[in-house]
């Protein structure tokens, strides 16, 4: 259980890691064991986002030059427009490779707040890892 709630928890930070193979392996070899699974690599899962939320608070420091020109940076433009168009709505795509991981942080840049975050974040990843669960319990 703490092997995989790691995993979840480093699958769902800016590091590369992934955590399904090893929530399909524990629930095929335990299948009486799926809800408790399930939850602790939703919890991970959902706890390594709020890392990069808490990063993205912080990253806004790194958004303007150091001469304070005024100006903001092309990342920081590239994402405010981005969020803009998709706001919070954007945090049930979290669940999803390449794109998620960098949702959580620019969600933090723009002050999402903790509660709207968690509900939609930990939603998104948990229905996830409830289909990779199911999957699994197809292929026993």
């Amino acid at each position: 259980m703490i092997a995989l709630f790691t995993a979840a928890f480093l699958a769902a930070t800016l590091l590369p890691a992934q955590s399904e193979l090893g929530l399909a392996y524990l629930v095929a070899a335990n299948p009486q064991d799926f809800f408790i699974l399930i939850a602790v690599a939703s919890l991970g899962n959902t706890l390594g986002s709020v890392v990069n939320w808490a990063i993205g608070l912080g990253a806004i420091r790194f958004a303007r030059p150091a001469d304070n020109s005024g100006q903001v940076s092309k990342w920081y433009q590239t994402a405010q427009g981005w969020y803009e168009r998709y706001g919070y709505w954007s945090l049930l795509a979290s669940w999803m490779p390449l794109i998620g991981d960098p949702v959580t942080l620019v969600a933090g840049v723009f002050k999402e707040p903790w509660w709207r975050f968690l509900m939609l974040v930990g939603l998104a990843k948990t229905a996830r890892y409830v289909v990779v669960a199911l999957l699994a319990l197809q292929l026993v």
